[in-house]
């Protein structure tokens, strides 16, 4: 009988809807392991949002109170799950692998001496050990990963499981474990222009790269993602230059997203790129190179000039849209 604890993360007073997802995931994993599952619930807002779990059927909750939690700081927070996971006996402890869960969760699995799975988007159960799948050497294979420490920790890649409501009652639980003093504090997180979307919780991104030659061209990128309902991406080299923002930066050593449909214009592919997308439903290229390596594992490919194409495909898809 496991305990799975879900280590939420909490910004601008919600949670992030990569947490249900994981919900989601801790729930099934609690039905095959005929366990239970607890969310932990820290920083600013964490009291009001606890009964809220229970929407996703997780039908007990920890709240962590404690004044150097308002902030982030790794250390403080990663001895509050510590002390958590210790006090709750978890056998599993899982997070979002958001750039707060890759950072966090490591410190987590030093303090409790255990091992930790990054980036999962899949499981399976044997016995009481539950094994991790998770994409290595930029997509190219799965691994299954076997953690024979406790408790067995993991991360969870955005658009893995999909989010599933199962509504329960949440008992509520506060905790006031001690804590250290912060070395470390994020003192603000600069946030993203009024209604754009994370590129991790996008169901359609639409990208682009040094193909598109300079910041003033991505009007199309934007008109296209906006006709869509989309997110829009780069890969490092853009963010490199500074023509978009780095949240947007898609790749090994940026985001990691799973969409149902990712288009990727003037973007050459390198594998560090690929290694940020090869979990996507469908991939679509556009490139006037027919060498690119994109069109390796693109499902779709169009070689052509985005100057060209993407006017097009914005002509077509207002047609369609004015159809409806």
């Amino acid at each position: 009988m496991a305990t799975i604890l879900v280590v939420t993360e909490i910004r601008d007073n919600k949670l992030k809807t990569i947490d249900y997802e994981v919900f989601t995931a801790a729930v099934k994993m609690a039905q095959e392991t005929n366990g239970s599952v607890t969310a932990l619930l820290m920083g600013p807002g964490a009291d009001s949002l606890a009964p809220s779990v229970g929407k996703y059927g997780v039908p007990s909750a920890v709240v962590v109170q404690d004044s150097k939690l308002e902030k982030y700081s790794a250390d403080c927070y990663a001895a509050a799950v510590a002390a958590v996971a210790k006090e709750k006996a978890a056998d599993i402890i899982l997070m979002s692998a958001t750039f707060m869960g890759k950072d966090l969760m490591p410190r987590v699995a030093q303090l409790l001496n255990t091992a930790l799975a990054q980036d999962c988007i899949g499981y399976r159960v044997e016995g009481d050990v539950v094994h991790f799948k998770r994409p290595m050497y930029a997509g190219k294979v799965i691994a299954e990963v076997k953690i024979s420490s406790s408790p067995q920790m993991a991360t969870i890649r955005p658009k893995a499981f999909k989010a599933q409501e199962s509504p329960v009652e949440t008992a509520v639980e506060t905790m006031s474990p001690e804590l250290p003093a912060p070395k470390a504090v994020v003192e603000e997180i600069e946030a993203s222009p009024t209604g754009k979307m994370d590129v991790t919780e996008a169901d359609i991104i639409v990208s682009g790269g040094r193909g598109m030659k300079g910041p003033e061209n991505w009007g199309l990128i934007e008109e296209l993602a906006d006709l869509l309902g989309a997110a829009t991406g780069c890969s490092r080299p853009v963010s490199d230059e500074g023509w978009r923002p780095h949240d947007e930066h898609i790749g090994q050593t940026g985001k990691t997203v799973s969409p149902n449909l990712y288009i990727a214009c003037g973007i050459s592919g390198a594998i560090q790129h690929l290694a940020g997308v090869s979990s996507s439903k469908y991939i679509l290229a556009i490139n006037k190179d027919p060498e690119a390596p994109i069109f390796k594992v693109a499902d779709y490919g169009i070689v052509g000039d985005v100057f060209e194409v993407l006017p097009k495909m914005i002509e077509e898809v207002k047609k369609l849209k004015a159809q409806e």
